[in-house]
């Protein structure tokens, strides 16, 4: 446990001397009042993938007890457009883990993140924090085991371009500064991300940067380590919330949006999972990829259709979905390749210690380095809503387990070769294809919804709501009728802009 608090960037987690899991409401308490914290921010995500937010000045002690005990009631039909307006008040509750210090907020403020609760008291069915909660119920039902996961938050930064150092096309992979413009704010975002509690693995300049009348477009990626679904989709859901105030408080424009132009890098949010017991990954067995691991991938190869339903939510996240664009197009798997949907990156498997090779005054490190495996899951974008996807990833996941012929489709789809060059057209076209617009995505949750659906996980309604409003979009013919249309294609890109 010393570990884990000493150099804890958390502001409360350094005063407390607890781990965030462990706080209690008498907890925050003691932190505001000794901290001289003034308010505090209730912060709850909506239909639309946002982070919204109540404020509560604190008027007196007995109001702060009741405040954090009973929480306050929303107008539900103005967050999510499945609940009618003539009984449309919800209960949103703080989860006391979750609470952070407000780095932006000039009067000294204290936020957490809610659940949603139904007039009986009972977990809002719908709600995106309850759905994932159950998606990891069900999961650990099954298995016996625990469902993890970290994503891979890609944006773009805008601003006036100045000329200098100017960085190489496409060519923005872990620049450094001067020709990489965004540096320090990408490293004042992973400060604040981490003094919110996200437990960061690093950040870097990522491979898209371009220039268009005047503007400097740059790719930043930030990566969070594994820790259990739940927080993990917390933690997305903050940092999110942080690159945009920070972004905005510096005069920057920023986006999530999968796609801003053709020809260009798109950003994606992959997930990245491992699944634990009693503390230790079963990802590897042996040092190589253990049978927990396949059925898992298997469950995703299944579901990968309809995945995108809730990975993939407007029509520009299929403009990135192209081959030949470090997206992938086809439904398979493989090692350390980037062509494939489910990337199994390096997992440090080698035997050799690398440490004492690089620094022959070390001694022998033998560190456990199988807790680090993970595999990826590469389709989804920031258009995703964090708490759906995740969910619907333990959903496909748990149901490799529960397929007879899991191992067989883990083979099947199984590639160890670039599948879009011309050589490996045979196996190219032995793969399933990820649908290509909102409309097909619609259709594959439609024919797979019952999976979803099974152990009470998604909720029929919020499984109708995505439906409903991915075939809204029309857009079967949208790539066709847009191609060298680059007008159309700025008002398409303008519309989702700010999506997710």
């Amino acid at each position: 446990m010393t570990n884990e608090l000493e150099m804890n960037p958390n502001l409360l987690v350094a005063y407390l001397g607890k781990p965030c899991n462990e706080f209690t409401k008498a907890d925050i308490i003691r932190y505001i009042k000794e901290n001289n914290i003034k308010m505090v921010n209730f912060m709850y995500p909506a239909a639309d993938g946002r982070l919204k937010t109540l404020n509560f000045v604190i008027n007196n002690l007995a109001y702060l007890d009741a405040i954090l005990t009973c929480g306050e009631r929303v107008d539900g039909s103005s967050l999510f457009p499945f609940i009618e307006a003539g009984s449309s008040d919800l209960y949103v509750i703080p989860r006391f883990r979750t609470a952070f210090v407000d780095p932006f907020a000039e009067i000294p403020t204290v936020a957490m993140l809610c659940s949603y609760f139904n007039k009986d008291g009972e977990p809002l069915e719908s709600s995106p924090e309850n759905t994932l909660h159950k998606a990891c119920r069900a999961f650990n039902q099954v298995t016996g085991m625990e469902f993890y996961a970290m994503g891979e938050l890609e944006y773009y930064v805008i601003a006036p371009d100045t000329t200098m150092f100017p960085a190489t096309d496409q060519k923005g992979y872990h620049e450094s500064a001067p020709y990489a413009k965004f540096n320090e704010f990408r490293t004042q975002c992973m400060s604040y991300i981490a003094q919110a509690g996200g437990q960061i693995k690093y950040g870097h300049s990522e491979v898209g940067n371009f220039t268009i009348d005047g503007l400097v477009y740059e790719q930043n990626e930030i990566e969070f380590l594994p820790v259990k679904a739940e927080d993990a989709a917390d933690q997305l859901m903050i940092a999110k919330w942080i690159i945009r105030n920070l972004a905005f408080q510096s005069g920057y424009d920023l986006t999530f949006a999968p796609k801003i132009t053709t020809g260009k890098a798109g950003s994606g949010l992959h997930i990245h999972m491992k699944i634990v017991k009693d503390g230790n990954n079963q990802m590897l067995q042996d040092g190589k990829l253990s049978e927990t691991a396949r059925r898992a991938i298997a469950g995703m190869m299944e579901l990968a259709p309809s995945i995108t339903a809730f990975g993939n939510t407007n029509p520009t996240s299929y403009f990135r979905l192209v081959p030949h664009q470090e997206a992938p197009t086809n439904i398979c798997w493989g090692d350390r390749n980037r062509s494939v949907l489910v990337r199994v990156p390096l997992g440090w498997a080698a035997k050799s210690d690398m440490c004492k090779l690089a620094n022959p005054l070390e001694e022998l490190s033998n560190y456990d380095t199988t807790q680090k495996q993970t595999v990826e899951m590469r389709s989804p974008d920031g258009s995703a809503d964090i708490y759906q996807l995740i969910a619907g990833l333990a959903v496909a996941c748990r149901h490799g387990f529960e397929l007879q012929n899991a191992l067989e489709i883990a083979e099947k789809t199984y590639v160890n070769v670039n599948i879009h060059q011309a050589e490996n057209a045979d196996k190219l076209n032995s793969l399933a294809q990820l649908p290509d617009n909102c409309v097909a995505s619609a259709a594959c949750l439609e024919s797979q919804r019952a999976i979803f659906e099974k152990h009470n996980v998604f909720s029929p309604l919020m499984i109708d709501g995505i439906i409903k409003k991915l075939r809204s979009y029309d857009d079967q013919t949208l790539r066709e009728e847009l191609k060298g249309n680059q007008e159309a294609m700025l008002t398409l890109v303008n519309k989702y802009f700010h999506c997710g």
